[in-house]
C-alpha cells in the first residue's frame, strides 16, 4: 500500500490560512461588524486547525466535518483564498476515506474548474488528446500563486488514485515546469508525487505485460517497464538529494524508491530467467541497491516519530512490509519491530482503522501467531465499517481455517470476503486503482479459492460455485474496462422467457477444470477433469487456429483436437443436454478464445446440433426477439486500404477487403432503410454524429479490428484512425443517454482475437458490454472477406424470417459448412455470439 501521508501537510494550509485578514474598509463600518467578521475569521482558523489534527490521528470524517464548516464561514467572509485552502483539506479528508471521486470534483471547484468536463469521470469521456488540450488550457488559467499550484499538486494526487494516470502525469508535469517561476515553492513533493504517478504507470503496465503473449508486445511492454522503473527510481533518487526538501518527504521517497526496488528486482528475476540476458545485468545492478536503501531508511529511524501519528503509521507499516520481503532473519525481526511500534501508535489515537492496519500487517509477520491478530484486526474494521480491509483479513483467516481443515469455518471467511470486496468494488472500483492493477494478484484468487473450497465437500454447492464464478468474470471484465457496475442480469433472474436454455460452465482452477451444466429445469450436474487431459489439446488448437496457414490445415488434424475437448469437457454430461435447442457457454479465461461450435463428438461438429451463445459471466441483458421493424442499421466499412492502417498500435498485416462492398450491399438488401459509410465516407467524426444523433437497432462493422487483453489495444478501423475500445465506451454512452435500448444487435465483421493472448477474447466481451448491445457478433480471428460477405447475407436473411439471433447465425456457419468451397472451419467456425440468445 502506498504511504497514505502528503509533503505539503507541513504547509498545507498555509499562512495565508492561519493570519487574520486584513480588511480594507469604509470607515464608517460600524465597528460591531467588523468585530463580528475578526470572529467569524477566527473560528474558520480554529475549524481548519482542528481538522488537521484531527487528519493527523486518523479521524478523517471528522476532520471533513470541520473543513465543510470552515470552508462555509470563508464563504460568508467572501475570502477567496480561504474558500481555496479548504476545498483542498476537503479533498484530502476524501481521499483518506477513499472517495477519490468526490475527491476530484471538490479540486475543481477549488480551482474554478469545469466540473463537467469530464476529468474526474470513472472511465475516459474523450480522447486523450483531448483531454491533455484541456489539462493544459486549465493550467494556464491558474494564477501562479502558492495555493493554487497546491491545488493543482493535489489533482494531479488524486487522478492517480483514479488511475487517470496520463492526465496524473500531464498535470505535474506542467506545474513542476510552472513551479520553478515561483522561489518561495519547494517543488520536491511535486517531483515526489511525479514518482509515484510513474511507479503506477509502470505497476500498470507490468500487469498487462503478465496477460500479454504476443511476443511483439511481449518486447515493447519489457521496454516500457523497464524504462519507467529506471525513472521513477531516478526521480525518487533527485528527492533523497534534495538538501533543503522537508525530512518526511525525503522519508517517503526513500520508502517508495525501496519498495520500487524490491518489486523491480522480482520482476527482472521472472524475465531473465526466461533468457533475457540483458536484463539479467539491469538485475544485478538492482540487487545491489537494496541494501543500501534498506540502510539508509534505517539511518533515518528518528524521521519515522517525528510525524503526525497517522503518518508515521503508515510510514511504519510500508517500512515493515519491505523489510519482510527481503530473505534475511535480522530484517524479519526488524520488520516486526516497526509494525508493532505502529501499533503501539495506533493504540494512542484511538483509530481502529489504524490499529486494524497494524494488527493485520503484525499477522502475515508473525505467522506462527497469526490467527488472533487476524481475528481482532478483523473486528476492528467492521466495527468502523472498513470494507476494503476486513476482506483482507477474512481472505487471511479463510486460508487459515482450510489449512486446519475447518472447511466450514472457512467457507464463511471466504464468502464474506467476497461480500466485501464486491461491495468495495462496487463503490470505489474506477476510484481505487490499487485493487485495478492488483486485480490478479489480490482479488481474483480469493474467489477461486472460494471455488476449490467449496468443490471439497462430497457434495457441493453448485450453485455458490456457479455464483462465485459469475462474480469473478463480472468482476474481472470491470476491471478490464474500468468502469463501474455493469447492468447485466443473472441467467436464473431472467422474466418472460419461454424456453431457458442450458448453460455451461467450463471453470479453470488450475489443479482441476469443473464443468458445471444447468438444465433448463434448474437441475445442476457437474464433473471435474485433469487439466492436464484438456490444456494440452486446447493450446493446440488455439495454436492451429492462430497460425498463418490454419485455411489449409487438414479438416482431420483440427477434429483430433477437438474431439479430445469434447470428451472431456462435454461427454461426461452430454446425458444432462437436450437433443437441440440453444446451449448459452460461460467459459473461463483459457477457453474464451475456442468457438465451442467447433468441438465434435466424432459424427458432427457441435454446431450442427445446437445453437450456440456465450454470456458475460452468465449475466446478460434480458434477451428479446429482434422485431422486423428493427432491422435498421448503420453500416461502416472498409474495402480498401486507409490511413488508420499505418496507426501506431494498428497490427502490421492489414490488408484490402474488397468484397466487404458485397457484404454491405448485401446487408442493406436484407434491412430495413439502412444507412452505409463507405471508405473516405466511414471516418471517426462521420460515424460519432450518425450513432449519436440517429436512432440505429443495429450496428454493423465491417472492418479490420483487433480484440486484445488491454483496452487501449482493442480497436476496430475507421478512414482516419483507429477507434480503441474506450473511446467506443465515450461515444456509445452518449447514444445510450438518448435511448436505452439503443443497440439490439452490434456486429463486428473481419475482426480478430490478438494472436498468442489466450485473454484476448476479453476485448470482445469489452466491446460488448461497451456498447449496451443486447447481443454482439463477432469472429476470433481474421477471416475470409468473401465467404463472410455470404454468411451474413445470410444472417440477415434468416433473421428477417423471424429466427432467433443464435439458430440465423448457426444456419448462417451452416450454409457455409454445406458448400464445397467454404466447409473448411476457418471459414465458418470463428464467428461468436455473445449475450442475449432470441
Amino acid at each position: 500500500m502506498m504511504i497514505r501521508f502528503r509533503y505539503c501537510f507541513k504547509y498545507l494550509l498555509l499562512v495565508i490560512l492561519g493570519l487574520s485578514i486584513v480588511v480594507s474598509q469604509p470607515f464608517l463600518i460600524p465597528v460591531q461588524a467588523v468585530n463580528k467578521e475578526a470572529q467569524q475569521q477566527k473560528e474558520a482558523d480554529l475549524l481548519t486547525q482542528r481538522g488537521q489534527k484531527q487528519l493527523d490521528i486518523g479521524q478523517a470524517q471528522e476532520a471533513f466535518e470541520s473543513w465543510q464548516k470552515a470552508t462555509k464561514i470563508y464563504q460568508k467572509l467572501q475570502y477567496e483564498d480561504g474558500i481555496t485552502g479548504s476545498l483542498i483539506n476537503q479533498n484530502l479528508a476524501l481521499q483518506a476515506l477513499g472517495l477519490h471521486y468526490r475527491a476530484c470534483n471538490t479540486l475543481l471547484s477549488a480551482l474554478k474548474l469545469d466540473v463537467n468536463a469530464s476529468l474526474c469521470a470513472t472511465t475516459p469521456q474523450q480522447p486523450t488528446e483531448s483531454m491533455e488540450k484541456l489539462l493544459t488550457a486549465a493550467i494556464n488559467k491558474q494564477t501562479p500563486s502558492p495555493v493554487n499550484l497546491l491545488g493543482l499538486h493535489n489533482l494531479g494526487e488524486v487522478l492517480r488514485r483514479l488511475g487517470k494516470l496520463d492526465e496524473s502525469k500531464k498535470v505535474l508535469e506542467e506545474i513542476l515546469s510552472d513551479a520553478k517561476w515561483i522561489p518561495s515553492v519547494d517543488t520536491s513533493g511535486i517531483l515526489l508525487s511525479l514518482g509515484s504517478t510513474r511507479q503506477d504507470i509502470y505497476k500498470q503496465i507490468q500487469n498487462k505485460h503478465s496477460e500479454m503473449e504476443d511476443p511483439f508486445f511481449q518486447k515493447e511492454f519489457v521496454n516500457f517497464i523497464h524504462q519507467q522503473a529506471l525513472e521513477s527510481l531516478d526521480i525518487y533518487q533527485q528527492v533523497v538529494n534534495t538538501s533543503n526538501a522537508p525530512k518526511e518527504v525525503q522519508l517517503q521517497a526513500k520508502l517508495r524508491r525501496l519498495n520500487l526496488l524490491l518489486d523491480f528486482d522480482n520482476w527482472l528475476a521472472v524475465e531473465s530467467n526466461s533468457g533475457n540476458t540483458r536484463l539479467s545485468e539491469v538485475r544485478t545492478r538492482i540487487t545491489q541497491q537494496i541494501q543500501p536503501a534498506v540502510a539508509l531508511l534505517l539511518k533515518s529511524h528518528s524521521t519515522f516519530s517525528q510525524l503526525p501519528a497517522s503518518y508515521s503509521i503508515y510510514a511504519k507499516l510500508n517500512f515493515a512490509k519491505s523489510l519482510n520481503q527481503i530473505p534475511d532473519q535480522q530484517f524479519h525481526s526488524l520488520a516486526i519491530e516497526y509494525a508493532e511500534s505502529a501499533l503501539q501508535t495506533a493504540k494512542s489515537t484511538n483509530s481502529q482503522r489504524l490499529q486494524s492496519e497494524s494488527l493485520g500487517t503484525l499477522g502475515k509477520l508473525k505467522l506462527e501467531q497469526s490467527q488472533p491478530y487476524f481475528e481482532e484486526a478483523l473486528g476492528l474494521a467492521q466495527s468502523v465499517q472498513a470494507w476494503d480491509l476486513a476482506y483482507q483479513w477474512q481472505q487471511e483467516l479463510g486460508k487459515l481455517y482450510k489449512e486446519q481443515r475447518k472447511y466450514k469455518e472457512a467457507a464463511q471467511a471466504y464468502s464474506a470476503a467476497i461480500e466485501n470486496v464486491t461491495h468495495v468494488r462496487d463503490n470505489l472500483l474506477a476510484t481505487n486503482a490499487d485493487l485495478q492493477f492488483s486485480f490478479k494478484e489480490k482479488v481474483e484468487p480469493l474467489y477461486r479459492d472460494y471455488m476449490r473450497l467449496l468443490l471439497v465437500d462430497s457434495n457441493p454447492n453448485l450453485e455458490q460455485v456457479i455464483q462465485t464464478n459469475e462474480r469473478l468474470q463480472i468482476a474481472e471484465l470491470e476491471n478490464y474496462l474500468q468502469c463501474g457496475k455493469l447492468n447485466l442480469v443473472a441467467l436464473n433472474d431472467l422474466k418472460n422467457l419461454a424456453i431457458m436454455p442450458s448453460v455451461i460452465h467450463i471453470i479453470d482452477l488450475g489443479n482441476s477444470i469443473e464443468v458445471v451444466v444447468q438444465s433448463p429445469d434448474k437441475s445442476l450436474h457437474h464433473h471435474s477433469v485433469d487439466p492436464k487431459l484438456v490444456k494440452v489439446h486446447a493450446n493446440h488448437l488455439l495454436q492451429t487456429l492462430h497460425d498463418q496457414k490454419f485455411a489449409n490445415t487438414r479438416n482431420f488434424v483440427i477434429i483430433d483436437y477437438s474431439q479430445a475437448l469434447y470428451n472431456s469437457l462435454i461427454a461426461p454430461i452430454k446425458k444432462y443436454l437436450p437433443p437441440d435447442g440453444t446451449l448459452v457457454f460461460t467459459l473461463d479465461t483459457s477457453f474464451q478464445n475456442l468457438p465451442m461450435g467447433l468441438l465434435h463428438d466424432g459424427k458432427d461438429y457441435f454446431l450442427k446440433h445446437y445453437n450456440i451463445a456465450e454470456t458475460l459471466g452468465s449475466k446478460v441483458r434480458q434477451p428479446k426477439l429482434l422485431p422486423k421493424k428493427q432491422l435498421r442499421a448503420l453500416i461502416g466499412g472498409l474495402s480498401k486500404s486507409s490511413p488508420s492502417f499505418q496507426a501506431v498500435n494498428a497490427p502490421k498485416d492489414l490488408t484490402e477487403l474488397p468484397s466487404v462492398l458485397e457484404e454491405i450491399a448485401n446487408v442493406k438488401e436484407q434491412t430495413n432503410s439502412s444507412l452505409s459509410l463507405i471508405n473516405e465516407e466511414f471516418t471517426y467524426k462521420r460515424f460519432i454524429k450518425e450513432v449519436t444523433t440517429e436512432n440505429f437497432p443495429i450496428i454493423h462493422l465491417t472492418t479490420h479490428a483487433q480484440f486484445n487483453s488491454v483496452p487501449q489495444l482493442t480497436m476496430f478501423f475507421s478512414w482516419d484512425k483507429p477507434i480503441n475500445l474506450l473511446e467506443f465506451d465515450s461515444l456509445l454512452k452518449q447514444k445510450n443517454q438518448i435511448n436505452e435500448d439503443a443497440i439490439e444487435l452490434l456486429v463486428l465483421s473481419g475482426c480478430e482475437t490478438a494472436k498468442g493472448n489466450k485473454r484476448s477474447a476479453l476485448g470482445i466481451a469489452g466491446i460488448a458490454a461497451q456498447a449496451g448491445a443486447r447481443s454482439t457478433v463477432a469472429t476470433l480471428w481474421r477471416v475470409d472477406d468473401k465467404s463472410t460477405a455470404l454468411l451474413m447475407k445470410e444472417f440477415y436473411k434468416e433473421l428477417k424470417d423471424g429466427k432467433t439471433k443464435t439458430e440465423a447465425l448457426r444456419l448462417a456457419q451452416l450454409s457455409l459448412l454445406s458448400n464445397p468451397k467454404y466447409s473448411h472451419p476457418y471459414y465458418w467456425a470463428g464467428f461468436l455470439l455473445i449475450g442475449g440468445w432470441l
